[in-house]
């Protein structure tokens, strides 16, 4: 039996690699939208993939996705605005790209009864109530874990813009249960922890501009061979977890919908915590190692204050800690690839995609007849 699936944002670094899992066994049947298809390529002429390159804003595109929702078994969004350099500095963008422009979605669901797989973000927890006690109490797991069922989303003030995100996806998530408990709409909500892997993010002035995440400024500053930037020195602690892995709990939850619907689940892994500073210093000695060029292992590391590096109105979290109980006993799902391997595989893969780009690039500029193409999309 063939399942069906509207999948929104299916273009970027998520929809890619839940592609790559969906499509090749057959079993699914995907129709998606994107404004972007350089990372989909190898799927577009798929017999059972059909690809809207294009918004879902025109009345059109609406209609034409009710109809497709009308059709399928789910529906899985992941379309959003979700780089933090963006939150501040375009927020009324980030407000409408991550609750407005999918307002509409969640009511053509209910309409139809379809279950919407819903990604939102751990960032709706905000700051942990460890952020706000003494010292000597920011340890105790009761004061920073993240519980899908009982922690309390703590945002910052109003002027503290870089909360845009949070609190729309937050609202979005609102929105859903509300649906659900009015409606008898049936939901999954998905709150990823820092996904890494292959085709994460740009790196700026080859394939992007502007300031991408974490990983692919790090990688940038590898590749341009500049110091690698540390916001408010890297304090901040995060967990990463493998795309693979991560996109492997979401086919657990198509293939078990009655232990999926109606549950909200953190998907990270949490033996793979690091602060930004560690993993500078993690990122330097693995590209070391994957060049061959020892000379990485000592690039240099810089901190720079939030205002100069993202602008007015930034506040980051302190810390995410997921609990993955429930990811666990009702998914079956434990991660287990560590954060050198998972770096290892993110870096090999932007070493390959960029690197050989930048000598070529080097050599083109050499010529006094060269003329320079640049590939922005």
């Amino acid at each position: 039996m063939v399942t069906k699936l509207v999948m929104l944002g299916c273009g970027g670094f998520i929809g890619s690699h839940l592609l790559d899992l969906l499509l090749p066994g057959g079993e699914y049947e995907i129709e998606g939208w994107d404004l972007d298809d350089q990372k989909i390529e190898q799927h577009v002429d798929r017999p059972n993939f059909h690809f809207h390159r294009r918004g879902i804003q025109q009345a059109s595109e609406q209609a034409l996705l009710r109809d497709a929702i009308g059709r399928a078994d789910a529906v899985i969004n992941l379309a959003a605005i979700c780089n933090p350099a963006e939150y501040n500095t375009r927020p009324l963008d980030v407000i409408r790209a991550n609750f407005l422009d999918i307002y509409s979605v969640v009511g053509m669901c209910a309409d139809h009864r379809k279950w919407l797989i819903a990604f939102s973000t751990c960032e709706v927890y905000g700051r942990t109530l460890a952020s706000y006690l003494p010292p000597n109490l920011r340890d105790d797991p009761q004061y920073f874990e993240l519980d899908e069922e009982s922690t309390p989303f703590i945002m910052g003030p109003i002027r503290n813009q870089r909360w845009t995100y949070a609190t729309a996806k937050a609202l979005m998530e609102r929105f859903v249960y509300a649906h659900h408990k009015e409606r008898g709409l049936p939901f999954t909500i998905v709150r990823p922890l820092n996904f890494f892997g292959p085709r994460m993010d740009y790196i700026p002035g080859r394939d992007g501009e502007g300031t991408p995440r974490v990983l692919a400024c790090f990688m940038s500053a590898l590749l341009n061979r500049e110091p690698m930037q540390l916001v408010d020195g890297g304090m901040a602690r995060r967990t990463i977890v493998s795309i693979y892995e991560a996109v492997d709990a979401i086919g657990r939850m198509l293939r078990r919908p009655q232990q999926a619907q109606n549950q909200i689940f953190n998907i990270g892994n949490r033996n793979n915590e690091t602060t930004i500073a560690e993993l500078a210093d993690r990122m330097r000695r693995t590209y070391a190692r994957i060049t061959g060029d020892a000379s990485y292992e000592d690039h240099p590391i810089v901190s720079v204050s939030s205002e100069a590096f993202y602008g007015e109105g930034y506040e980051d979290c302190d810390r995410r800690m997921p609990s993955t109980v429930k990811a666990s006993s009702l998914l079956d799902w434990t991660p287990t690839i560590p954060l050198d391997e998972v770096l290892h595989d993110t870096m090999t893969y932007f070493h390959r995609a960029y690197a050989t780009t930048q000598e070529s690039v080097h050599v083109v500029a050499d010529s006094e007849f060269a003329e320079l193409t640049v590939n922005t999309t």
